[in-house]
């Protein structure tokens, strides 16, 4: 098993510089700090073009979250400065989810700007879509394992997905590197990958590594102020050095260890595909006022190496309903009013449809009151005012409009029972239902062991051009 690229029969070079603009791709940054960043010596441009926090959609869908016109922007930067000096461009989780089509979609973006600007690179795309039909050979071979809180993977769920992403390590990565890409387009990737790939096939120590490229993973977000633009980590044999790239900003011991807190279950440990980072013993110190050197962090290798799923399902087809409460009679007894809303419109529902409850899914969730956290941290009193929005799943558009038009005289006028008049709630829109189409699910958190790293990924290398 392959872990880290063959490094042995080369020299490890004393440092290497990574620059991280922004906390992803489209995200935007300031122009002046990449060309800090260059003048600072940095070797690679590394950037997160996706992520799993906005919910299922983007990977069940195949679509990006980020506009076409803020991804151009931040490329045809990133682009010039790859050029100009002479450095590869790390792009990882392409159009937000990693899946083939959204690897494609940066691509495209990315010739259109080559052709424009007469940039020369040669660009490779790694495709991290999985089938379900080779998911299920593994399966049967006892190499797929559920993560908590999931259970035992059944092969029907791999059939139910849109979408299925493997989340690859940095191997991938350093292969299309090593066979000669300037630029790499990585469809799903570990945030940290992105930024580790190049300093490990040049020979830097894991451990390092992996914290440097956790800490840099958000750009700026390690900083003072997060806001103006991304940072730049050199990582030597013995550590790391963190500064941001706005020379305004500043990062201090609090903001870079405080990012280990940042989407990890243990603040001391964080899993890779190839092992795990333990920072236990990690020691922050500020050099000066704006710079942090980190010593002190290790990785262990896992026995196994393992690909973490993401796959996505269709769960059914959503309308909205948005409806603003000012009553102070209703808002006294919001809790009561949401609960008789329930009531009221399953029995009109299953009167005027002849649908039963089970057979789909409303959602109310009182904005201003509890709709956030719910019972992890109660209200204490009565709001000024709520908004209250309703979703509702259906098997079908249709069904959902329908449940959603049955619900709107109630979202208008409902009155709590101690009431002996109609209140007037406030539609947010005209009409008041929107139809927001197919929703998604995540049903996949599992890996799969493999034997080489790159297994399950493919690599396509175009070549350059002087496009002239």
């Amino acid at each position: 098993m392959t872990s880290t690229p063959a490094t042995e029969d080369r020299v490890p070079r004393e440092t290497v510089r990574v620059l991280t603009p922004s906390g992803m791709l489209g995200a935007g940054f300031p122009p002046e700090t990449i060309v800090r960043g260059i003048e600072l010596g940095a070797d690679v441009i590394a950037v997160d073009g996706g992520s799993t926090d906005s919910g299922p959609y983007y990977l069940g869908s195949g679509t990006a979250k980020t506009t076409a016109a803020a991804v151009a922007r931040d490329l045809r930067i990133l682009l010039r400065a790859s050029a100009d000096a002479g450095i590869p461009l790390i792009v990882g989780s392409c159009g937000t989810s990693g899946t083939d089509s959204g690897v494609d979609w940066v691509a495209g973006i990315v010739d259109g700007i080559l052709r424009e600007e007469s940039l020369d690179l040669r660009v490779a795309r790694i495709y991290s879509e999985q089938t379900a039909a080779a998911l299920k050979e593994r399966l049967n071979e006892g190499r797929v394992h559920p993560l908590a809180p999931m259970g035992d993977l059944d092969a029907a769920t791999l059939d139910d997905c849109s979408h299925i992403v493997g989340m690859m390590g940095h191997e991938p990565i350093v292969e299309a590197l090593e066979a000669g890409a300037d630029v790499v387009l990585a469809g799903r990737a570990t945030d940290t990958a992105v930024a580790a790939a190049y300093p490990l096939m040049k020979g830097m120590p894991a451990g390092p590594t992996w914290h440097a490229s956790k800490i840099i993973e958000c750009g700026g977000q390690c900083t003072t102020n997060p806001r103006t633009g991304g940072v730049l980590a050199t990582i030597d044999q013995g550590g790391f050095t963190i500064e941001p790239l706005d020379p305004a900003a500043a990062c201090t011991t609090t903001s870079v260890a405080a990012h280990m807190l940042y989407e990890t279950v243990n603040p001391f440990r964080m899993r890779e595909p190839a092992g795990t980072l333990v920072v236990s013993d990690a020691i922050y110190t500020a050099l000066d006022d704006r710079r942090v050197r980190v010593e002190g962090s290790r990785f262990e290798l896992a026995d196994q190496y393992t690909i973490k799923l993401e796959g996505a399902r269709v769960t059914g087809y959503e309308t909205m309903s948005f409806t603003a409460i000012r009553d102070p009679r209703i808002l006294a007894r919001i809790e009561e009013w949401v609960a008789l809303m329930y009531e009221i419109l399953a029995g009109r529902v299953r009167q005027t449809l002849d649908l039963e409850p089970s057979e789909y899914a409303v959602d109310i969730r009182p904005y201003g009151y509890n709709a956030v956290l719910g019972s992890i941290d109660p209200a204490a009193g009565p709001p000024r005012e709520v908004g209250v929005m309703m979703l509702v799943n259906a098997p079908d558009q249709a069904t959902a409009t329908a449940i959603a038009k049955i619900a709107n005289p109630l979202m208008l006028h409902l009155p709590t029972p101690d009431m002996d008049y109609l209140p007037s709630l406030a539609f947010a829109t005209s009409p008041a239902e929107s139809e927001r189409g197919p929703a998604y699910q995540f049903v996949l958190n599992h890996v799969v062991d493999v034997d080489e790293p790159t297994d399950m990924f493919r690599i396509e290398i175009a070549e350059g051009d002087s496009r002239d």
